[in-house]
């Protein structure tokens, strides 16, 4: 791959195929009305040509040393455009300015991390196009009691319309990873706050869903929670029967002492 090693200490299958490329970057739907987009993981630039063709300001962040040399090569890039460094420890001031889409195949060992970091950054990023593991990626679409609906799940489609586009076989990557892979896009919703306390509410979530088998009365055991909570009925249901609103509800509540 010119000269690029995928490495698997990193997660790297690289994407040899064009026509999954364009799709992918096609499925950005507002690219041009982004001040910036910035792609994680360029790899070997597969996806990053048909970037550059859309995007009024094309940014990529790269860890890999080999990578960036490729990519600084093989493409013309503004001065700060190309990065080197982990997208999940660089400093805010290094990444575009506000707002930005994100766009990228995921290395499967560290996406949920990376939409953790989308969260943080959540005002900032309209939208994010990506492509990772499917059984996660299905995960991430799941509604409300759903087997496969958890934390993630809650926290993204808090702020984000997520959608599932397609499906990607092992045979388009170098090396081929074992299983597939789905492409999936978030579009951020009009909610700016929750209504509530925000840290509480990743809190009840991350809690429920840690011990998605019992009840929420058992599995928030160690939340205080004030006396005329206690004999909510939401509290009879499992995290994974919850909706977002839900979750809201059941915060507030939280906070109100059930008032």
């Amino acid at each position: 791959m010119g000269g690029v090693r995928p490495k698997k200490h990193l997660g790297q299958h690289f994407l040899t195929s064009q026509e999954v490329a364009a799709r992918i970057a096609g499925a950005l739907t507002g690219h041009g009305a982004y001040p910036a987009v910035l792609e994680i993981g360029p790899g070997t630039g597969v996806l990053t040509q048909y970037l550059k063709q859309q995007a009024t300001q094309l940014f990529a962040i790269d860890v890999d040393t080999e990578s960036i040399t490729y990519l600084k090569a093989h493409y013309p890039w503004e001065a700060g455009h190309l990065i080197e460094g982990d997208f999940l420890k660089i400093d805010r001031a290094a990444l575009p300015q506000a707002p930005f889409a994100i766009i990228g195949n995921f290395p499967y060992n560290i996406s949920s991390q990376i939409f953790f970091r989308v969260l943080e950054l959540r005002q900032e990023v309209p939208e994010v196009v990506c492509m990772l593991q499917k059984e996660v990626a299905r995960r991430l679409c799941a509604p409300p009691g759903n087997k496969e609906y958890g934390i993630l799940s809650v926290l993204l489609q808090a702020y984000y319309k997520v959608e599932y586009l397609f499906t990607v076989k092992p045979g388009v990557f170098l090396p081929p990873p074992k299983v597939q892979s789905g492409v999936i896009r978030l579009q951020r919703n009009d909610r700016q706050t929750l209504g509530c306390n925000e840290a509480l509410f990743f809190k009840l979530v991350k809690r429920g869903f840690q011990n998605r088998r019992k009840t929420l009365r058992n599995a928030l055991k160690e939340v205080t929670l004030p006396e005329a909570v206690r004999t909510s009925e939401l509290l009879s249901l499992r995290a994974e029967a919850l909706s977002v609103q839900q979750f809201v509800e059941l915060c507030k509540a939280i906070e109100s002492g059930g008032d």
